[in-house]
């Protein structure tokens, strides 16, 4: 396995692209390729299978673009894709979309998205009159196959984006049999944070011969992320988040919050004390999604409060701070909450609120990402119970030793020293 620290590259052009191209990342604003650019580009160019470990926000969509751009046979006149990349949620679509737009500057390119939650018709219009990349949510892919108003003849090249996180969410049957319906001679490219077991099934089962490249960060977050962690009583939850807001003055900060019910529960009650708040949860009808996302984007929303419908692939750069209202569930969720900032190497901070109960599921985090999180006190505000307060150090409700005091256990020794350890 090639690792990033094989790859660097200076501009781009010691990748040996096309004019148009060099053009259009010019237009674009892309001065020096990222590790994962300058790695996966090249491989994808030769035609072959890759397999690219990496996270979001290190450049990772214009690493497969590119190569799908400069391959395009535009001088074929057939209405039908000759790329597909399957993404697991309608934003990350409609994002992938616009970097396929926005590197294909000068080009006549068509490009596409489907997914759910929109109008049939209007996709299928778009379909017949003809795209070269065609970028969709699996459900809604197999969709367009099923009433044969998609076919896949003449695709060349397919991507497999965030495919930890389409296995997650259940697409696995719907992603095999899309594979199964594209032509056998092409090439296949798959994006991933992670590479657990059914992932690498699936690349075994529909790639040949992948050159597998890790671009991942070897703790699994950025060093430019600063992380913190509040012990409060859920209770006492939203006085602090908005004594937190007022503290920090985030330019802009997502909220996250583990269910539907409580991202519309504290959405209704923090605009009520800020201006620019906004909120995205599955239940939202694709249209709400969209102008919440474009508020977001252009900055009109400045506090967005979010299931992990938020937590992969969005890429918004003016993210300041994170904060895990509710801790999250599994330990990747967190590492992709907290990678909405510090994008491309910009500096940003998270806080995650940790009640007396939820010890055991913060120090798993620390495990995942081989660091401790940096205990944070707010001024003049209690935020556990003076029954919790009274607990002796090293148990639930328990102060314990501050985070930057302590040591940091290699993962090989650190399950069982950790479990013996606790810190509240």
């Amino acid at each position: 396995m090639a690792s990033k620290e094989q790859f660097a590259a200076d501009s781009f052009d010691e990748l040996d692209l096309s004019d148009d191209m060099m053009a259009a990342l010019k237009a674009a604003g892309y001065e020096k390729p990222t590790p994962i650019q300058a790695g996966l580009i090249p491989f994808a160019l030769q035609e072959g299978d890759v397999i690219g470990q990496a996270r979001t926000g290190t450049g990772k969509t214009a690493s497969f673009v590119v190569p799908i751009l400069e391959l395009l046979d535009l001088k074929d006149r057939s209405p039908l894709p000759q790329a597909l990349i399957l993404v697991p949620t309608r934003e990350l679509a409609v994002q992938v979309k616009d970097e396929v737009e926005k590197l294909s500057h000068g080009l006549k390119v068509s490009c596409a998205a489907i997914y759910g939650g929109t109008p049939l018709k209007s996709q299928v219009t778009k379909l017949q009159k003809g795209v070269h990349v065609l970028v969709g949510t699996p459900g809604r892919v197999l969709d367009h196959l099923s009433r044969k108003t998609l076919s896949f003849d003449r695709v060349d090249c397919v991507v497999l984006d965030e495919a930890d996180r389409m296995l997650d969410v259940g697409f696995r049957p719907d992603i095999e049999k899309i594979l199964r319906r594209c032509p056998q001679e092409r090439q296949t490219l798959l994006l991933s944070a992670t590479l657990p077991p059914p992932v690498l099934r699936l690349a075994e089962k529909y790639m040949r011969d992948p050159q597998t490249l890790n671009f991942s960060e070897s703790d699994m977050t950025v060093e430019t992320i600063d992380q913190h962690y509040f012990t409060v009583t859920p209770d006492r939850k939203f006085d602090l988040l908005v004594r937190l807001l007022e503290r920090e003055q985030p330019r802009q900060a997502i909220i996250f919050c583990r269910t539907k019910i409580g991202v519309q529960k504290i959405f209704e009650r923090l605009k009520k004390r800020f201006e620019g708040v906004g909120c995205m949860h599955g239940d939202m009808a694709q249209r709400e999604r969209d102008r919440a996302m474009t508020r977001f984007r252009s900055e009109e929303v400045r506090f967005m409060v979010a299931t992990d419908v938020m937590g992969r692939g969005i890429d918004i750069s003016g993210v300041s701070h994170i904060v895990n209202y509710d801790i999250p569930s599994f330990c990747d969720d967190y590492v992709h909450r907290v990678g909405r900032t510090g994008r491309m190497g910009r500096e940003g901070v998270a806080y995650s609120f940790v009640t007396p109960e939820e010890g055991g599921e913060l120090t798993k985090i620390e495990q995942r990402i081989d660091r401790l999180l940096i205990r944070d006190d707010m001024k003049d505000m209690e935020l556990v119970s003076k029954k919790s307060e009274s607990a002796p150090s090293g148990e639930p409700g328990g102060e314990g030793p501050p985070a930057e005091k302590r040591e940091v256990p290699s993962l090989l020794k650190r399950d069982s020293r950790r479990r013996k350890h606790r810190r509240w």
